[in-house]
This record gives structure tokens, sequence and C-alpha cells, in this order.
């Protein structure tokens, strides 16, 4: 059974009981931001929502999706066809950790990218109880890829000066910056994403550059709900509409 979703303007069909998009993806897509993209790679892309929101977002980028849960790989040609973005838009079935074999596989072409983003497992294996249905337990716990898998595969696929961004937890901030540092690529731009002014965070927007120099800027903290359980004026405005970017 599957149900027919719309953000923005992009049309998603998704599982009604296994793995679906949260606002996570949302934020990603809104967070990612280059003056100039031609390329662009979603890891672990799901059902293809973030990069389908990315497509519509930078209309001269070429995406590719990466995944390798075949139910959900399937889902993402589905809803490439329904938003009519064949031309632009390819879905490939790969492990994240089998990167370095991709010669031969033409979607590889756009490679290197100009951008990869992910909304990658959040919690290892050793984290919490692990979901009892496969896609949604894979897709919350480390159980295929881990964030160095992530991180390496990034790396190994981006231009020099190219960028990675992910949505990830604030408790594995520290991890995260020594993942990406040992493997050359420099956390940039930080943004903390929290429920309401007076919670804590509750999630992390990370944007890193391959070969960058230290230094980093940390935005002004995104807030989601106001006290009364309403959407705050950024989350209905700035992040209700799709950001331009040049071809």
């Amino acid at each position: 059974m599957t149900t027919l979703d719309f953000l923005r303007d992009v049309k998603v069909q998704q599982s009604r009981n296994g793995y679906r998009f949260s606002v996570d993806a949302l934020l990603l897509a809104s967070f990612s931001e280059l003056p100039v993209v031609k390329s662009i790679a979603d890891f672990g892309a799901g059902s293809g929502i973030i990069g389908l929101l990315l497509a519509m977002k930078c209309p001269g980028a070429k995406v590719m999706l990466v995944e390798l849960q075949d139910s959900l790989a399937r889902m993402a040609e589905r809803n490439i066809a329904l938003n009519r973005l064949e031309d632009r838009v390819e879905v490939i079935r790969m492990d994240l950790k089998t990167l370095s074999s991709h010669k031969g596989v033409r979607a590889f072409d756009l490679s290197p990218f100009d951008l990869v983003v992910s909304n990658p497992p959040f919690r290892s294996v050793k984290s919490g109880r692990i979901n009892p249905d496969d896609e949604k337990a894979i897709a919350r716990h480390e159980i295929l890829l881990s964030l160095e898998d992530l991180v390496k595969g990034a790396t190994s696929m981006l231009r020099h000066h190219g960028r990675l961004c992910i949505i990830h937890l604030p408790e594995r901030l520290a991890e995260i910056i020594i993942v990406m540092r040992d493997n050359g690529i420099e956390v940039k731009r930080l943004r903390f994403v929290h429920s309401k002014v007076s919670a804590d965070a509750k999630m992390l927007l990370i944007e890193a550059v391959k070969g960058g120099r230290p230094g980093m800027k940390i935005e002004k903290p995104l807030i989601i709900y106001n006290k009364d359980g309403s959407y705050t004026a950024e989350m209905q405005a700035d992040y209700g509409s799709a950001h331009a970017c040049n071809p």
C-alpha cells in the first residue's frame, strides 16, 4: 500500500507502512545551497524526495539518486516519472561502500559532483531499539552504512571544493567533525534545529567542503514550531518556497 504526498511542487509516492520521509528532507533540501551547481548526488535517497526537491530547486542540474534497498529504489524511479524528471534525475541501486568500483556505471559520468546530500542513518547499531521493519531499521540505524562509509564515499565523488550537506544528531557533532577532517573534508557551516525555542536542539544541519580550510560559521537556530504548535514564520515562508540555483 502506498500514499501520494505533496511537498512544495514535488509529488511523492511512498509506502504507507514502511519508511516515509519526514520534515528532515525539507530542512536538508532548503539548507543545501550552491551559487552554481551542475551535478548533485543524493546518497541513501530512499523514495527520492531530497533529490527531487533539489532537481526542482536547481533546474540546470543533473541529479543522481543512490539507494541500496530495492523497494525504495523502485519507488524513487516511480517518483522521477511522476514528476517528469527522467531527463535529469536517475536512480542507481548501489551500496555506497562500493563506490570505488563505480567505473562503467553511466550515471557516474556526472562525477565529480558539485554537491552531495544525505539524510543518513542517525544511530549506531548499539544505540536504541532497532525497528523490526527492514526499511525503517536500515534508514535509522547504521546497519548497512556507517558515518565513515558515507563520508568516504562522498569525498571520493566530490570535486575539489565540492560540498557535502547532511542532517544528523547534535550529540554526534564531535564525531562528525573528526571523521570528516580525517577524510579531507572540512565542516564550514552549521545550523541547529529546535522543535521549539525552549527545547534543546534535536537535529543538526551540516555543510562541509572538500579541501576546505578550517573555519566554521554557526548560523542562527532554526525553530520549527511556535508555542501553540503551529509552524514558525520561517518554516512557513522560507522553507515553504524553493530557492533558485544558477545553472
